[in-house]
């Protein structure tokens, strides 16, 4: 039996008349759906189109949720008590959760949108929070996060937490995302390469020339680069060239 690796993407981030990615284009490629909810972008009517196009693809529903912050796109830091943190993702779980059961589906995993990605990969509480008013919504939903100290402050509270990779994005030394504005285009061999390395060998090189251990079961390709498609295309071709099948966390 050939090995499992989850390719997710975010998804469903345009917003009234402004639209952002290819997410048609996209979607045959990955096995994995992060939505947004309306928080950081997305509205109703492109969070219906997303899930309808997801379901009809076979792809898995994910909430990506996010500081309530449309002008800076979810990137800015917010001081928010993870009280509050809960009850935002609660309700954005329960906004994409309508449209995926319209769509005949069901919301099977959740992840944080930039900030609130960071703050919780790197708070313990901020993390926790999450994973409770995941646990009270559905308690198999699986959290995607960067790493420690994030994934195991989800574990305890009893909810399946993975680290996530990012073949498309450059790294510090010390594991940090250098995180760009706006995406800029890679080359598909280049990304696809480190996507199977980090698949097969739990590896990444960073900025430096170093080597990182990663050992994650998702990896990420961001739908907002100019050539996303085109990166997609090539990852999921060398990862099965490489032998792996694509599937979902938690499937």
């Amino acid at each position: 039996m050939s090995p499992a690796i989850d390719v997710n993407a975010d998804m469903g981030e345009s917003y009234g008349r402004w639209s952002l990615g290819d997410d048609a284009g996209l979607m045959p490629y990955i096995s994995s759906a992060n939505i947004a909810c309306g928080a950081h972008a997305g509205d109703p009517a492109t969070m219906r189109a997303t899930c309808a196009l997801a379901a009809e693809h076979g792809v898995q529903i994910g909430a990506h949720v996010a500081l309530p912050d449309v002008l800076g796109f979810g990137r800015r830091r917010m001081a928010v008590s993870a009280d509050e943190v809960g009850d935002l993702v609660t309700f954005q779980l329960g906004a994409i959760h309508a449209f995926a059961v319209a769509a005949g589906a069901r919301v099977r995993h959740v992840k944080p949108h930039g900030a609130l990605y960071a703050m919780c990969s790197s708070d313990e509480a901020l993390a926790a929070a999450v994973a409770r008013a995941m646990a009270a919504f559905d308690p198999g939903l699986v959290l995607m996060l960067l790493g420690e100290p994030g994934v195991s402050a989800a574990r305890a509270e009893g909810v399946e937490a993975v680290p996530e990779a990012f073949p498309d994005l450059d790294y510090t030394p010390d594991g940090q995302l250098l995180i760009e504005r706006t995406k800029r285009t890679r080359d598909p061999g280049r990304v696809a390469e480190r996507a199977v390395r980090l698949a097969r060998d739990g590896e990444l090189e960073a900025q430096d020339g170093s080597v990182l251990r990663i050992q994650a079961p998702t990896l990420c390709v961001h739908g907002d680069a100019p050539n996303a498609v085109d990166v997609a295309r090539a990852v999921r071709g060398a990862l099965r060239d490489a032998g792996f099948t694509l599937a979902p966390v938690g499937a």
